[in-house]
């Protein structure tokens, strides 16, 4: 399975146990979307690539999954949770957006925001056990400040002003981490990229477990 990133790896440590591989399954699978992209010259693979996960994440719906080892975690830790197969291949949308041989309209990035970060911050507060909270904005902003991370244009990713939800119940925290990082990012546009994983980081993951902000 493709490896997580190390603001990602850190926010896991404080993820209860019991809930801990149906959210790394699922931050993982937003992590293999992202590899399909990385690796992939040919858009027209990397399109069949992403039509294979999409059609394979809905089937978890009706039948069991082969025997591929992320698909395998998802159906024994996440779909228990509530989470259904047609949903985690909603995310597909936000990836072929980036599939364009043009450069992004702000219509498009917004769309792209909403359908990777947008759903993967719901789900996963899903998963936490608090689906009501308003988390949807600040997965969009997850996603823009990570694109810009990973783009050689950082500077015609398009992201907004960087705004708090308010204080984070305790136990969406470890996905407030991830937020709070966005947002130290997004503050510090224009600026060289903080290493991720990097003691300034830590810090901040740390704050915001004692606080919620």
């Amino acid at each position: 399975m493709t490896d997580l990133d190390p603001d990602r790896q850190l926010a896991l440590v404080y993820v209860p146990a019991r809930v801990r591989p149906a959210l790394e399954a699922l931050w993982r699978l937003d992590a293999t979307f992202a590899a399909v992209l990385a690796g992939g010259r040919d858009p027209m693979v990397s399109r069949l690539r992403l039509a294979w996960w999409r059609e394979a994440l809905e089937a978890l719906d009706a039948r069991e999954p082969p025997a591929e080892p992320l698909l395998q975690a998802l159906a024994a830790h996440v779909l228990p949770l509530g989470v259904h197969g047609s949903e985690l291949a909603g995310m597909e949308e936000a990836w072929e957006i980036l599939l364009s041989d043009q450069p992004l309209t702000a219509g498009e990035q917004a769309r792209y925001a909403s359908r990777r970060g947008g759903l993967l911050f719901e789900q996963s507060a899903r998963l936490l056990g608090v689906p009501d909270f308003p988390v949807a904005a600040s997965g969009a902003l997850w996603a823009l400040v990570d694109l810009a991370r990973h783009s050689s244009g950082r500077d015609e990713v398009r992201i907004p002003p960087a705004e708090s939800p308010g204080r984070w119940p305790r136990a969406l925290r470890p996905l407030g981490m991830l937020a709070a990082l966005a947002r130290r990012d997004a503050d510090r546009l224009g600026k060289p990229w903080e290493g991720q994983g990097k003691p300034a980081r830590m810090l901040r993951i740390i704050r915001h477990r004692l606080t919620g902000h």
